[in-house]
């Protein structure tokens, strides 16, 4: 689940993406100052809170994170406005340090690798990786499913060249760091590094 604002370019609206609409036609229910997005296989992708900030105080733009209690609130105002629909309390970091179990070439192209890569709580998502220093036994940072990148570009479970990738494996330029060098490849952090812990961006 992402939490996006940005009142500046947007407006006054909190929007919630719940899911990957998968390229579906998209139907729009609104109630009141709350939009549900589905798209047409009946899957709820998003939310939109108009005027928000007359009830909820947000700071920051793009993705942000919200409390269990703006949450609440969040769901105080769906259920006034009629909708029986629930958000859930996601608090599990998108970015966190991942480690590359195994790592080999895609067996139609010449430049991608599919890893198996653990994440928090001992979980192993497949991860399909472009980059050329991929490979078994780094610590790097993986962007889990349902997450916003800097630029805003959304990461899902997808399919890259017929394999099934759950997340990203991200470079310093992608996370938009501090002097991120500007050669093509992903971040190779220390093995110190905990495997499924934060990867804090700023």
């Amino acid at each position: 689940m992402i939490f996006a604002y940005n009142k500046a370019h947007v407006g006054d609206t909190l929007i919630v993406m719940m899911a990957d609409d998968k390229g579906l036609e998209q139907t729009v229910e609104r109630k009141f100052n709350i939009a549900q997005i589905k798209n047409s296989a009946g899957t709820i992708v998003g939310w939109n809170f108009f005027h928000v900030s007359e009830f909820l105080s947000l700071t920051g733009s793009g993705a942000i994170s919200l409390t269990d209690e703006q949450i609440d609130l969040l769901n105080e105002k769906l259920a006034i406005s009629g909708f029986s629909e629930k958000l859930p309390y996601d608090h599990a970091p998108h970015f966190v340090v991942g480690f590359v179990k195994s790592c080999v070439p895609h067996p139609d192209s010449d430049h991608l690798s599919i890893t198996q890569t653990e994440v928090d709580n001992g979980e192993v998502l497949q991860i399909v990786c472009g980059a050329a220093n991929i490979r078994e036994g780094l610590k790097v940072v993986v962007a889990k499913p349902g997450t916003m990148m800097p630029d805003g570009m959304l990461i899902w479970p997808g399919v890259l060249r017929g394999v099934e990738s759950y997340g990203m494996i991200c470079s310093a330029k992608e996370l938009e760091l501090p002097n991120a060098p500007q050669k093509k490849g992903i971040l190779e952090l220390s093995q110190d590094a905990v495997v499924g812990s934060e990867f804090k961006l700023a």
